[in-house]
């Protein structure tokens, strides 16, 4: 069945859905479990993305990219997705560490680092979440104290995505905590800079075989070319990059939604009970055709929030947020129920359906929880209704 996105891409947007397909099924659909089951870092899938151009999707050609943006980065991350929710995140979450350098990096900053994360040489990280600050952003407490030519960082970032794997991180600290979240700034830290280390490997219930790290920060010193933009700009750094990722988020939804919807419908037609296949039961029918409808509507809603960033348009905070939160529930939806079409199989680790399932959860928590999604879809809501009277 073909997809209602093929009607919004052009022939070059589909060679690369294409490719990240077909890298998808016979490069990481073999070695998935075994991933997962180890919680290996898949620096071989890496490599092959990055041979593959896939890493400079999102970047201008000037800095060594393909010149694209969000939409293609969402195609790539949907069809990887779609067979390993972990291995896609450990490619998007370079994008999410990358997107400040590219919206508010200076010239000379983004000729030094965009080109080696453009082509795969070197992943980028972002650092933001500490163990007291994860929905209250504004309650940061690392530091950047200003001493002379330099900023001094203390502190530690939890549960940062590619943490450790990565050799780029773009780190949120306060340089004035008098002036709450507009003291917050923004800084772009190397691995392997003095007094910047990582914590242990979290042990996750999904999403395995990407990195999970703290970033620990001791009398780090690093260069005031390592600012981003000015100080106090943290937060709007932060709020930007997210309008922007977060469909990424969202394709990556929609794509363990999809990989669990394929899984449960194939085995619904071979599944025989009562002398017939348990898709001719109307009650499986009948799951199977919301699992769809839901799926092809986030999608929709994701690709057309990608067109409308890579428009240049600004209002994209409510539908960045309303496409995360959409996609998101509709992926933890559609895996539990495909876990029930194909009842104690599904239950199983020898079926892919139980790693969806716990792939998916993670989808409505990071980059900002569904809760607080909402909380931002209602204000934008409220806004507007303001702005008309």
């Amino acid at each position: 069945m073909s997809s209602l996105l093929d009607l919004m891409l052009n022939d070059t947007q589909k060679e690369i859905r294409d490719l990240a397909r077909k890298i998808a099924e016979e490069k990481v659909k073999p070695v998935r479990a075994q991933y997962d089951e180890e919680g290996k870092f898949p620096w071989d899938i890496m490599k092959i993305l990055a041979d593959s151009d896939m890493f400079g999707l999102y970047i201008p050609e000037e800095y060594g990219g393909f010149g694209g943006g969000c939409m293609e980065l969402c195609l790539v991350t949907e069809e990887l997705s779609r067979i390993c929710g972990g291995i896609a995140v450990s490619y998007a979450a370079s994008a999410l560490g990358a997107f400040p350098i590219l919206l508010l990096g200076s010239d000379e900053q983004k000729k030094k680092y965009l080109p080696d994360i453009a082509s795969g040489a070197k992943l980028a990280a972002f650092g933001l979440t500490e163990p007291d600050a994860g929905s209250d952003a504004g309650s940061i407490k690392t530091t950047a104290r200003k001493d002379g030519d330099y900023y001094i960082l203390n502190g530690t970032k939890q549960w940062i995505t590619n943490g450790g794997e990565a050799e780029i991180y773009t780190v949120i600290a306060m340089t004035d905590k008098t002036k709450g979240a507009r003291g917050a700034s923004a800084f772009i830290v190397d691995k392997g800079t003095a007094g910047f280390d990582f914590g242990k490997k979290e042990n996750k219930l999904g999403i395995r075989s990407s990195a999970t790290r703290e970033l620990v920060f001791q009398d780090c010193r690093i260069h005031k070319s390592q600012l981003l933009s000015r100080e106090g700009f943290g937060f709007i750094v932060t709020m930007q990059t997210f309008d922007r990722t977060r469909p990424g988020i969202g394709a990556q939804a929609v794509g363990i939604a999809q990989g669990a919807f394929e899984e449960s419908l194939k085995y619904s037609h071979e599944r025989h009970q009562f002398g017939v296949p348990i898709s001719s039961f109307q009650a499986i029918q009948h799951m199977l055709a919301d699992m769809a409808t839901a799926i092809e509507a986030s999608r929709m809603l994701v690709y057309n929030t990608a067109k409308l960033v890579d428009s240049g348009s600004k209002d994209i905070s409510i539908y960045s947020a309303m496409c995360k939160t959409l996609s998101s529930d509709t992926a933890m939806k559609v895996t539990t129920d495909a876990i029930q079409i194909m009842g104690g199989y599904g239950y199983m680790k020898e079926y892919p359906l139980e790693k969806y399932m716990r792939d998916a959860k993670i989808t409505q928590i990071y980059e900002g929880t569904n809760q607080i999604q909402r909380n931002v879809i209602a204000s934008e809501l409220i806004k507007s209704l303001a702005k008309r009277k």
